[in-house]
């Protein structure tokens, strides 16, 4: 039986009048009243009595209209859900990172989620901390990675915590420690990052009271690990940047131990639906591959 049959038959209980019914439902009387009359032979007994001051319904009708209604419910429910799916499948979303993640985590999150969504478009902006919170305020980005504390009113999924470490050239002197000392970076040449992309770093020294002797500056995480790997100086980095990229440099664990914390912040309270699934994707993955 049509659904539609169903609407029609619900619409003409409420209103009480086959014309209203159909202005409702931009249809005629005379369609309406035919659909009614389907109905009634499909079940087999009368559902509507009709007279001068209106219609009415039968017992039988009165007993069958709570489940029609559930019915109709059901209906714009699955609809509802198909279009969600539809749009999680071929919707655009657009996603701020920054270079650790971007290089250590995004491709394999992405092939994750080209798997289970491959109508899908991402787009990939890449930036320091700053440009990842301005992209956020300004609705550049549906989501993006993020080190805690977050932008304020975002949604907050937090991912990972990320050690800072050390990195020295091979054999330094500092490489006898199994855990650096921050006190013991005060006098040495020191290699940052700029400040838009190293606030974790410098909470950790400033806790410390450090203030380390820069040398050198650099908004590019791998030129800052090549820098030291050539002998220019040390440097505290997240351990994630790091990856495979050990040649020509000694690793150590700072003390007392920083951390960042890694996150997923997404600017709308109610994200599209290929929002929200590209960020469960990532949580996933990083269940099976952190």
């Amino acid at each position: 039986m049509s659904i539609k049959k169903y609407e029609a038959f619900l619409k003409t209980a409420q209103l009480g009048s086959l014309t209203r019914a159909a202005e409702a439902l931009h249809s005629t009387q005379s369609r309406i009243s035919h659909i009614l009359r389907e109905l009634e032979e499909e079940f087999g007994f009368s559902l509507m009595q009709r007279s001068r001051g209106g219609i009415r319904l039968t017992e039988a009708g009165e007993r069958l209209m709570p489940l029609m209604k559930e019915i109709l419910q059901k209906q714009q429910e699955l609809e509802t859900l198909a279009a969600d799916i539809r749009e999680a499948e071929a919707g655009v979303v657009r996603i701020g990172v920054f270079s650790s993640v971007a290089v250590q985590w995004l491709p394999g999150m992405l092939e994750s989620f080209q798997t289970t969504h491959p109508k899908a478009e991402v787009q990939i902006l890449s930036g320091d901390y700053d440009d990842l919170d301005r992209w956020l305020q300004s609705g550049d980005v549906d989501l993006s990675f993020v080190t805690l504390p977050a932008p304020d009113g975002m949604q907050v999924i937090p991912l990972q915590v990320d050690s800072l470490v050390v990195i020295l050239p091979r054999g330094h002197q500092l490489a006898k420690y199994e855990a650096v000392p921050i006190p013991e970076l005060r006098s040495e040449p020191f290699i940052s990052l700029r400040q838009s992309s190293n606030h974790d770093i410098h909470r950790a020294l400033d806790k410390a009271g450090v203030q380390p002797h820069i040398r050198y500056s650099t908004r590019d995480d791998y030129a800052l690990i090549a820098m030291v790997q050539q002998g220019l100086g040390v440097s505290i980095v997240p351990e994630l940047l790091i990856g495979s990229r050990r040649e020509g440099i000694e690793v150590r664990p700072l003390s007392p131990a920083a951390t960042r914390t890694i996150a997923l912040a997404i600017p709308s309270p109610d994200p599209l639906p290929v929002v929200s699934a590209f960020a469960e994707t990532a949580v996933e993955w990083l269940k099976k591959n952190a």
